[in-house]
């Protein structure tokens, strides 16, 4: 039992180590293009739902009705096609909560005159003491609260994505990631989601506020960001210890 216990922080410190050999003393290293989920659905685009043939008439005008004319549609419609997602976010949000509570209350009991008994017992009781004021209770409390949440947020960005997948109802599963390596930090972008095709502008773009179940996430890696994150070890204690 207590190698288990020994063997558990072990290993969470060496998968940290790994994590962080890949920059040391060097840049990051990008991902790997190829074998992606992203590679995959351009390399398997899938089969047509339809089959058309085109005669040599068509194939040689310019007023044809496929996506390769000139006044094709030439938006993002199936496995393996690319649209730009523009991600352009520009939140502000303000809560303020403030609560106050009092209460104070006062009980006195006092039997300086029945029957003269309180003038009897005084007689036995040591020098100060009195019935005159046999029971006095006093409380008092209060409770103040104030909470306040500010959040202002603002992303512009753009991302090339892959349409992953089409659903039987036509919505099409998109992913996207981008990387860009700046000395020694490397920053990425990853967006997933669903979106309908109808969704898609001609400039073959489509808003981050039309994409369903959208995943954005904007951050980096490398040696800033490694001084700007907690050791694992504190992790482990803030997670672990009650206090």
């Amino acid at each position: 039992m207590k190698a288990k216990t020994i063997a558990l922080p072990a290993l969470l410190c060496l998968a940290a180590a790994c994590g962080r050999s890949d920059h040391i003393g060097k840049p990051p290293s990008f991902t790997e293009g190829r074998g992606n989920q992203e590679h995959g659905a351009m390399m398997s685009p899938g089969l047509p739902k339809t089959l058309e043939r085109k005669t040599g008439r068509e194939q040689a005008s310019l007023w044809n009705k496929g996506r390769d004319s000139l006044l094709g549609d030439q938006r993002a419609m199936k496995k393996g096609d690319i649209l730009t997602v523009v991600i352009e976010i520009d939140d502000k949000a303000e809560i303020s909560n403030s609560t106050s509570r009092g209460r104070s209350g006062t009980e006195n009991l006092s039997i300086g005159g029945l029957f003269g008994i309180p003038q009897r017992i005084d007689e036995g009781l040591p020098d100060g003491a009195s019935m005159e004021e046999a029971v006095g209770i006093t409380s008092s409390s209060q409770s103040d609260g104030d909470g306040n949440v500010r959040r202002n947020e603002k992303l512009t960005l753009r991302i090339a994505a892959t349409i992953l997948d089409e659903l039987p109802n036509g919505v099409l599963y998109l992913a996207g990631s981008q990387e860009v390596r700046v000395n020694f930090e490397m920053r990425e972008l990853l967006v997933t989601g669903f979106v309908r095709p109808a969704d898609i502008s001609r400039q073959n773009e489509i808003n981050y506020d039309k994409i369903a179940s959208a995943r954005i996430s904007y951050g980096g890696r490398g040696q800033i960001s490694d001084m700007q994150q907690p050791r694992v070890g504190q992790q482990v204690l803030d997670l672990m210890l009650p206090f």
